[in-house]
């Protein structure tokens, strides 16, 4: 009779070689090699994500965490055993609470979120003034009148580029979230849409590989790291375009330009193309009025510390009618209101520069 333990162990053997490798990528980019790999540890324990512990030098990993939680999860519960790790083994310090300073200062050197291991965290239910300023004009960007929703749609870009620019230098609490299909390649257009949130949104974009287990293979999803108005506000602009491209493709293709099917991602491409056609031009206005956005120091740094090897790839674009359709399409898109949440891997992560 077959059963199910030889593919259980099967499995969690996988699990656990993959989880090396993670703490043997995390050791060298992080902690410059300097760690000692320990043994790796699934357990069962319901009361915490992850736990250090020096005498046996082991590393504990709830079971359920690593095979249910999305991959980055994991990866920040790892990171953040690691650094007591360090503290301890490399740092000789032990006379410190867990969380002490040298703790928090290792965690913040190395872009780690210092709260993401021990108890499974609650998400942040904080209320941030100008983010639901924000919210009230893209309620009124949905107004039948062309002319008040793009008013309303301006007034909330200028709001949130006014709120950036006078909170510079202030000490910023910083997340992550992700986006995307881990499952499935990127196409044109959700490349399109990440770079315009790092344009206009007041985030940091990058692409970082996750592993899926219950699939056994490797994936990847889209990274944005800010202060929460704006990684909310990233969020719901990313879910709004995918939406909003694909409705747009469905109502237009009817046009002469769109020859087939195939000249789907060409239109819609051509439709975030638009949208941000848009937001230059009102960038630019805002700019005359001495309104101008210099970026924000302290997130590079905190991106930087994240991911210190950083690879940038060019990508040549292409362009035919439908992207042109897509185009003109895309200049009449009009921000609307934000869902309540966004898409995200799960709980909100506060982390510190």
């Amino acid at each position: 009779m077959v059963t199910d333990e030889p593919l259980t162990a099967a499995f969690e053997a996988a699990l656990v070689r993959e989880l090396r490798e993670l703490y043997g990528r995390i050791n060298r980019t992080r902690f410059g090699g300097r760690l000692t790999p320990p043994v790796m540890v699934l357990s069962d324990a319901a009361s915490r994500l992850g736990l250090w512990v020096p005498t046996g030098r082991r590393l504990e990993l709830s079971r359920a965490m690593v095979i249910t939680r999305p991959w980055p999860e994991v990866t920040s519960v790892i990171e953040h055993e690691m650094a007591h790790q360090f503290v301890i083994e490399v740092l000789g310090v032990r006379d410190e609470a867990p969380h002490g300073p040298t703790f928090q200062r290792v965690c913040g050197e190395r872009g780690i979120d210092a709260r993401a291991g021990g108890v499974p965290m609650a998400a942040a239910t904080e209320v941030n003034r100008t983010l639901e300023r924000v919210r009230k004009l893209l309620a009124l960007a949905s107004s039948p009148n062309q002319h008040e929703a793009e008013l309303a749609m301006r007034k909330a870009h200028e709001l949130m580029l006014r709120h950036n620019i006078d909170s510079l230098g202030a000490d910023h609490a910083y997340e992550i979230r992700h986006l995307g299909e881990a499952g499935r390649r990127s196409n044109r257009v959700e490349l399109d849409i990440v770079s315009l949130l790092a344009e206009f949104f007041f985030v940091k974009v990058i692409r970082v590989p996750v592993y899926l287990p219950r699939e056994a293979r490797t994936g990847a999803l889209f990274e944005i790291s800010g202060t929460r108005p704006n990684v909310e506000m990233a969020c719901h602009v990313h879910a709004f375009l995918l939406a909003t491209a694909e409705r747009l493709w469905r109502d237009n293709r009817a046009d002469p330009r769109v020859r087939s099917g195939r000249d789907r991602v060409q239109y819609q491409a051509g439709v975030i193309g638009g949208f941000r056609e848009k937001l230059l031009f009102e960038r630019s206005g805002l700019q005359r009025e001495g309104l101008v956005w210099v970026g924000d120091s302290d997130l590079d740094r905190f991106y930087r510390l994240r991911h210190p090897h950083i690879v940038t790839r060019r990508r040549s674009v292409s362009m035919n009618h439908a992207h042109v359709a897509g185009r003109e399409a895309g200049r009449t898109v009009v921000l609307r209101t934000p869902a309540t949440a966004g898409p995200s891997s799960g709980p909100l992560r506060l982390l510190r520069p």
